[in-house]
């Protein structure tokens, strides 16, 4: 596990605390040679299963449309340079 992902885990933020977690769980699956692109999408699958569970479709569809003008924006783009 990266330093990073142990310090969120243990975060008492529960978002940082939740995304620690989620980054252990990625560490762990490809250190068993689980590819990063499979991982993403178990992610997205589990992420978004939870989330009709709990608000339904609606509530997921209006969620997922506001995630094409974030990705546009380069909100998800690691490294960017902001100017």
């Amino acid at each position: 596990m990266n330093c990073d992902a142990y310090a969120l885990a243990e975060s008492d933020d529960h978002s940082f605390k939740a995304l620690g977690l989620i980054l252990e769980a990625w560490d762990a699956g490809t250190e068993l040679g689980v590819a990063s692109e499979q991982m993403a999408y178990a992610a997205l699958f589990a992420a978004l299963t939870d989330l009709v569970t709990q608000f339904g479709e609606d509530a997921v569809l209006e969620l997922t449309r506001g995630l094409e003008k974030r990705v546009q924006t380069g909100e998800f783009t690691l490294g960017r340079i902001v100017q």
